[in-house]
């Protein structure tokens, strides 16, 4: 069952894809659906994703495609709010032969705003969650599910490739498997970036930097906070 604004979107995803071939923009999702920001598009694309309306075309930041579709609200005589907000289709392009040609979905550099929740040891641990702004991320680098972003403390994660001062783009969860890289909370107060592993009745967190050793925890003083996503660094 989905939410008014989430049939509202895959509506209108649907509905330009079959007049343009196009997927619109965030900008262009975010005024349909009178939002307030990006991010906001990016929740219920998310959710459209996790109850299998949608997916996400790979290695193209602005195509998505529609998998199935809801029951449309013109099949009860209603006209869908969404079909007010679409532009006019161009006219279709034709190649040598005389038929028509679909455009392909062209590139854009579509940005959501997540929260960054301060700095995270990749090192020996330190306070996470210091404080809480926001953090423009390209659309492309994030997949399904609620995200958040922390600055990167430490060389510990190297070996990773996981620099100092890197943002790590982490999606909410807390469950991880062996060998993921998580935001692991160490006595619900310390908070660092490692591999998880299990070893016997313990938890062990690993670094990717042969200069610093794996930490050992019983399973009650850690607790997942999220798995890495994706890393964003910026060049001064």
């Amino acid at each position: 069952m989905l939410t008014r604004k989430q049939h509202e979107l895959v509506c209108f995803i649907n509905d330009r894809l079959e007049e343009t071939g196009i997927s619109p923009s965030f900008e262009e999702m975010k005024e349909a659906l009178d939002l307030k920001s990006k991010s906001g598009v990016h929740r219920l694309i998310s959710a459209l994703e996790e109850r299998n309306f949608i997916r996400r075309l790979p290695n193209r930041a602005r195509a998505l495609e529609v998998i199935r579709m809801p029951e449309r609200p013109e099949k009860k005589g209603v006209r869908p709010a969404t079909q007010q907000t679409l532009p006019q289709a161009t006219a279709p392009q034709t190649n040598a032969s005389g038929g028509n040609v679909r455009a392909m979905p062209e590139p854009a550099n579509d940005v959501v705003e997540i929260p960054l929740h301060g700095r995270i040891a990749a090192g020996v641990p330190i306070e996470a969650f210091e404080g809480s702004s926001m953090l423009a991320v390209p659309a492309a680098l994030l997949g399904s599910g609620e995200h958040y972003a922390l600055e990167v403390s430490g060389d510990s994660m190297v070996e990773a490739g996981i620099l100092d001062g890197d943002y790590a783009l982490i999606r909410r969860t807390d469950v991880a498997r062996d060998g993921e890289i998580v935001v692991a909370l160490i006595e619900e107060s310390e908070a660092t970036l490692k591999y998880f592993r299990r070893e016997g009745a313990m938890i062990r967190l690993d670094p990717a930097n042969r200069a610093y050793d794996p930490q050992r925890y019983p399973p009650d003083n850690v607790r997942v906070q999220g798995k890495l996503s994706g890393i964003l660094r910026r060049y001064d």
